[in-house]
């Protein structure tokens, strides 16, 4: 009689973390756990429960750092070194995951990056190119095309603009009814685009309309939404990593949408690097009829009235920036600063605890909860450089740091740092600036000497 050797089982092993590599990403593998045999610690990182885990790999699938692994008790380590020697004994092969499949087709019928062209009156906000420079990246990592979407009352030139900052092809949805931005009209086309064309990525900013469209479009089509992101990247699952401040700003979270699409984020302005501007470049438009009709909307625009006054200062599109924070100990300080940016053709920004304390207003704010600047030279007075403000303005490209505390946070974001008294530095700066600017230039002293 013939013997039949039964299957062995091949041994499941425990879930473990390695050490230095989590990201805390935001408790996906904890999700993901179908037996909750991973709890998180206070700092974001997974503590898996070895009597409950039954190495199912699924907290490993969606980790984007690799930061999980199984391991193997010497038992279990044993019987899988005799199945790898052994010639007559059968391995059991694990079955395919039926669900992680029908995710995998799901997702796979996903792709492309869109960029939405926010245009008010045929004015384009400068986040829409913003955006479309870094949707560029995201393309050509993911080797997709980029794709603009533009909508509104005959815009078909915003297509042509949209080839000039990177774009492959624009989608073009025109039409009297979206003369003026309504979220009902724009909602209805922007996911009638979605439903027909089907991206996998959307970038929208995180301005009044783009917030306002970009929530109700994800409610829409039933997907995830990360607002005001700082970062983005694509992972090795060709997953959106989208980094923002949460808790407070207190750390940087990666958020990532693994089973739905479109993944969608929201960007500030002057969060990305404007791209160069190429007259030459061409591309496909795509022109798509809208189902809205203007009788089926219920809001109307009767007129626009501009609460913008004549000196408004937009601190989000200065060159300079002369900001101050709690160490300026009085809103008549601010005098000071006022003096230094008018030397400098520059505006006088604030951190959140000088507007808090009414030092200065809103409109001034740099930070999280205020404006996201990026400007040729930013000088921070007395502010110590909590995160909330960090990523309001590290993009800078020449950041100036005073403060009396040589250990202050702001240091560590400066390219110049200069420890000590503010009161004494900043009118020290001044009175440099107008020394400077009253000497004769080299042509004049020429002059005279001749």
């Amino acid at each position: 009689m013939t013997e039949i050797k039964k299957p062995i089982k091949k041994p499941h092993g425990k879930a473990r973390l390695i050490e230095g590599k989590c990201i805390a990403c935001g408790a996906r593998c904890e999700s993901s756990c179908p037996v909750n045999a991973i709890e998180m610690s206070a700092g974001g990182e997974p503590q898996v429960l070895s009597d409950k885990c039954i190495g199912c790999v699924k907290c490993l699938k969606v980790c984007p750092a690799q930061a999980l692994e199984i391991c193997f008790t010497p038992e279990e380590q044993r019987i899988l070194d005799e199945l790898a020697s052994q010639q007559g004994g059968a391995v059991m092969e694990e079955e395919p995951d039926p669900e992680a499949q029908a995710l995998a087709e799901k997702l796979a019928a996903y792709r492309g990056v869109w960029v939405f062209v926010e245009q008010t009156e045929g004015e384009v906000a400068k986040v829409s190119w913003e955006l479309m420079g870094k949707g560029r990246e995201l393309a050509d990592t993911l080797g997709v095309q980029l794709s603009a979407v533009v909508i509104g009352d005959r815009v078909e030139a915003l297509c042509g603009e949209s080839y000039c900052y990177g774009a492959d092809q624009a989608y073009l949805v025109d039409g009297p009814v979206f003369r003026h931005y309504r979220t009902e009209a724009y909602v209805e086309a922007f996911c009638q685009l979605i439903d027909e064309y089907r991206p996998e990525i959307i970038l929208m900013g995180a301005t009044g309309m783009g917030r306002d469209l970009a929530g109700a479009s994800a409610t829409r089509v039933a997907t995830g939404l990360t607002a005001d992101c700082t970062g983005l990247g694509i992972d090795a699952q060709r997953n959106l990593m989208q980094t923002r401040p949460a808790f407070g700003g207190n750390i940087m979270a990666t958020i990532m949408c693994d089973k739905f699409r479109p993944q969608m984020a929201t960007v500030r302005p002057h969060v990305m690097q404007m791209p160069e501007r190429r007259e030459a470049e061409t591309g496909r438009m795509i022109r798509v009829t809208s189902r809205v009709r203007e009788e089926a909307i219920l809001t109307k625009v009767l007129e626009i009235i501009s609460d913008r006054k004549s000196d408004h200062i937009d601190v989000a599109g200065a060159e300079f920036i002369v900001s101050g924070g709690r160490g300026m100990m009085g809103k008549e300080n601010f005098a000071l600063l006022q003096e230094l940016a008018d030397e400098l053709g520059g505006v006088v920004g604030a951190s959140r605890s000088a507007v808090d304390a009414g030092w200065m207003p809103h409109e001034r704010q740099v930070g999280q909860t205020g404006k996201t600047v990026r400007p040729k030279i930013y000088i921070a007075c007395g502010i110590s450089g909590a995160i909330q403000h960090l990523v309001g303005m590290q993009d800078s490209d020449l950041i100036i740091a005073i403060n009396r505390d040589k250990d202050a946070p702001i240091f560590e974001v400066a390219h110049y740092g200069i420890v000590g008294d503010l009161f004494q530095v900043v009118p020290a700066i001044i009175s440099d600036l107008r020394s400077r600017r009253n000497q004769p230039s080299a042509q004049e002293r020429l002059c005279v000497n001749a």
